[in-house]
C-alpha cells in the first residue's frame, strides 16, 4: 500500500477530485466490469466430463489454485449467495446486509478515484473507519454475524470443493502457467 506522502504527492499531481457522486457511479461501473469478467457457467459447471478425483492432496492443491485464478469471479458470486441464503430467513438482515455490502464495494474496493465531500478531499482511512463503524452496528442491531459465517463458510467449503474435483485441463489460466506447464515456450511467448 502506498505511503500517505506517495499518495498525497499522486492526488496533487495527477488527480482531479470529482464529486461523491461521480465517484460512486464510476465504482458501480468497476463493480459490472467486475462481474462480467465471471466464466460462463456452463463451463463452470462443465459435468461429469471434467470432474475426477485427485490422485494426490498436492494434485488438488493445485487443481484449486488453477480453477481459482480462472474462476475467481464465479466463485465470489457463489460465496456472495450462499452467505445472502444464509440471511433468507430473516430479510431486514438481508437488506441491511446488502446494503454494508454494497457501501464496502462501491466505497472502498471498486474506487478509483479520491472521495470528495463538499469540496475536501476524503482519506481511505475516514472512508475505511466508517465502514467499519457501519459494519459493526449493522451486525450489532440485526444479529446476523452467526448465520453470516455459516453461510460465507459454506461458499468457501462448496468452492473449494469445486476447485479441486474439477480438472483445469484446458483452462488457459495465463501465459506464466502455459510456460511452466510446456504448452507454450519462453521464445513463443516473446514473439507474440
Amino acid at each position: 500500500m502506498p505511503s500517505a506522502a506517495t499518495s498525497a504527492a499522486a492526488a496533487t499531481y495527477t488527480t482531479i477530485p470529482i464529486s461523491g457522486g461521480d465517484v460512486i457511479n464510476r465504482s458501480v461501473q468497476n463493480v459490472y466490469t467486475f462481474l462480467s469478467r465471471s466464466r460462463p457457467w456452463p463451463e463452470f459447471l462443465a459435468g461429469a466430463s471434467a470432474v475426477d478425483i485427485p490422485t494426490s492432496f498436492s494434485d488438488a492443491a493445485i487443481r484449486v489454485r488453477r480453477n481459482f485464478k480462472y474462476f475467481y469471479v464465479n466463485y465470489a458470486i457463489v460465496i456472495s449467495a450462499c452467505a445472502a441464503g444464509s440471511l433468507i430467513g430473516s430479510p431486514i438482515s438481508l437488506i441491511f446486509a446488502c446494503l454494508v455490502f454494497a457501501s464496502w464495494l462501491i466505497l472502498l474496493f471498486f474506487r478509483e478515484d479520491p472521495m470528495v465531500v463538499r469540496g475536501h478531499q476524503v482519506s481511505d482511512l475516514v472512508v475505511i473507519s466508517g465502514l467499519v463503524i457501519v459494519s459493526v452496528i449493522a451486525v450489532w442491531f440485526t444479529g446476523i454475524l452467526n448465520n453470516l459465517l455459516i453461510g460465507v463458510g459454506i461458499g468457501v467449503l462448496v468452492s473449494v470443493i469445486h476447485g479441486g474435483l474439477r480438472n483445469p485441463e484446458g483452462l488457459f489460466v495465463d501465459e506464466d502457467d502455459a510456460v511452466s506447464t510446456g504448452l507454450i515456450s519462453n521464445a513463443e511467448r516473446g514473439s507474440s
